[in-house]
């Protein structure tokens, strides 16, 4: 029997095998006739026990024993890492009534979290942080020299903030990467706004645009460079790099991308909301082509959704995914792969079960469609250059005729960033953070960032693919009707569609989820609340958001 198709409800399909009732089994009574010595004899073979036993196992339901297996291949799957999937698919397939059907879900409205209006970002500091450390007070300058595209050098730069504070030391302004894959030699200036950048922050960390030139050639020696390891706490910091600044004075920290602990105390978590979501301002010329783009969208539809496919041949490379591409891609791939000397060899099919693949753009359109955006949805489509071209893209044009990107939106006047990807990437930023809904394909630097600003901003639908139970159904798509198909979908993404409750503090980065900056709006009619800078607190502090479970 099919299932019922209904969007609010996931309804897996109906008919249960009905289990044979099984008779009880229960002793005979003593007859008055020759059965009496007959029943005495059976006594005599039989003990209470056992006839308590087989009476038990005879009204064992089969559909505890079928219970009983989903626990063990359930408790598999964390091992295999695809079980899960097919444990799902076969109990759907074989069993209609399954232990799925019974759950009953309230409607998700896939454009707009109904939390959107409760949390708010609260990012401002406590009465007992002290102010920033003066220039010629502090213990020296600390250089910091960015690595990776624009969104990996947006989080070191964040966390240059928070090591320069916890140094009390000045920070220069940080310089970005130009020998990285994309080969971008814009410098600090030519993407945000510097100025904004030194000021907003002069109460947290002193910035200045350079080492004064005086002190430079005072030294007797160049500045100290090191790198320091990945995540480290503050603790590393103050026991190994502030000796040397105080020695030296000036000291470069290179490579620097996570290089500083997730988990922080709220104070300097706050910060670091302040400095990414706050000060990181692009500059003026890229903020307005931005608005432009995202004025042209509205114009055409009232509300869009922004698909960061993130299907570029780097990304590819570095999962270590195949795509049915043959010989070609396999050579291709693996030629880009060579760049980053320390990845291991891993399986594509272990990848793909384990969901570290990005979805094809076609999966991505059939994601959408089982969610319930309709073909004539508006899409904001951000990527650089798509692995396989315009061939990779058509199935997603064709589920989605309404689909743009920034160059044709805005052909002439991106002619002047061309040759420039972090300006280019800065525009889907802008244009990504201002969709109705933001749908991510991958857990890289931009999909964390964009899900981290967006539940600051007010839990803005963001929608993150569960690749790994996904992956599995679409190898089997053409086995199942498209109803089915659609209710599966549904049923899979229940907790990855940027609700409040989905993630708990500390369990991913928390640029991605920014528990210390999310607080719940009082109710109206509190005397008591305040407002300042759009920040909502009661009282005087935030009510820090309570993770319900």
């Amino acid at each position: 029997m099919k299932p019922k198709a209904a969007v609010d409800v996931i309804s897996l399909p109906n008919g249960a095998l009905s289990p044979r009732a099984s008779a009880s089994l229960k002793p005979r009574t003593d007859s008055q006739d020759s059965g009496k010595s007959k029943f005495s004899s059976l006594c005599k073979q039989i003990s209470l026990k056992e006839i308590q036993t087989a009476s038990l196992r005879k009204k064992v339901r089969w559909s505890a024993v079928c219970g009983v297996m989903l626990f063990f291949l359930g408790l598999i799957s964390l091992f295999t890492g695809h079980v899960d999937s097919d444990l799902d698919w076969y109990s759907h397939r074989l069993m209609g009534r399954s232990l799925y059907s019974s759950m009953v879900y309230e409607p998700i409205d896939f454009w707009k979290s109904k939390y959107s209006r409760v949390y708010r970002g609260c990012s401002k500091k406590g009465a007992n942080f002290p102010p920033a450390v003066r220039e010629q007070s502090s213990n020296g300058y600390l250089l910091i020299a960015a690595s990776g595209g624009l969104n990996q050098q947006r989080t070191g730069i964040t966390d240059a903030v928070i090591v320069a504070r916890i140094l009390n030391a000045t920070l220069v302004v940080p310089e970005l990467d130009h020998d990285s894959y994309w080969r971008d030699n814009s410098e600090f200036t030519n993407i945000f706004d510097v100025n904004w950048f030194i000021s907003s922050l002069a109460k947290d960390v002193t910035i200045v645009k350079k080492v004064p030139a005086k002190f430079m050639r005072s030294m007797e020696k160049p500045p100290y460079t090191m790198r320091v390891p990945r995540k480290s706490p503050p603790e590393y910091y103050l026991d190994q790099v502030l000796p040397i600044l105080l020695r030296r004075r000036v000291v470069q920290l290179t490579k620097f991308d996570y290089r500083l602990a997730n988990d922080l105390d709220d104070e300097l978590q706050k910060l670091r909301c302040r400095a990414n979501y706050h000060a990181l301002r692009f500059k003026k010329s890229i903020n307005q082509l931005g608005q432009k783009v995202i004025a042209r969208m509205r114009k055409m539809g009232k509300r869009y959704v922004a698909v960061h496919l993130r299907f570029e041949p780097d990304m590819l490379a570095f999962s270590g995914c195949y795509y049915g591409g043959g010989e070609k891609e396999i050579k291709e791939l693996t030629e880009i792969r060579k760049r980053w000397v320390t990845l291991p060899d891993v399986s594509a099919e272990e990848e793909r079960q384990r969901g570290k693949c990005p979805l094809t753009p076609h999966e991505v359109g059939l994601m959408l469609q089982a969610l319930g955006f309709t073909n004539d949805t508006y899409l904001y489509v951000a990527s650089g250059e798509i692995y396989g071209g315009e061939e990779t893209l058509r199935p997603l044009r064709e589920l989605f005729p309404n689909f743009y990107t920034k160059e044709l939106l805005a052909s002439e006047e991106l002619k002047p960033f061309f040759p420039y990807s972090s300006r280019l990437a800065a525009i889907d930023y802008i244009v990504c953070e201002e969709s109705d809904v933001f749908v991510t394909n991958n857990n890289g630097n931009m999909a964390k960032l964009l899900a981290g600003r967006r539940r600051y901003m007010g839990h803005k639908r963001t929608i993150r693919p569960n690749s790994k139970r996904l992956s599995a159904l679409f190898l089997r798509r053409n086995q199942t009707s498209w109803t089915t198909f659609a209710n599966m979908v549904r049923y899979y993404q229940r907790g990855s569609m940027g609700e409040p409750d989905e993630m708990k503090p500390g369990q991913q980065e928390f640029l991605e989820y920014p528990y210390s900056c999310i607080c719940k709006k009082p109710p109206r009619n509190d005397a008591n609340s305040t407002k300042n800078n759009g920040e909502v607190h009661s009282g005087q502090a935030g009510i820090e958001l309570e993770t319900r479970t």
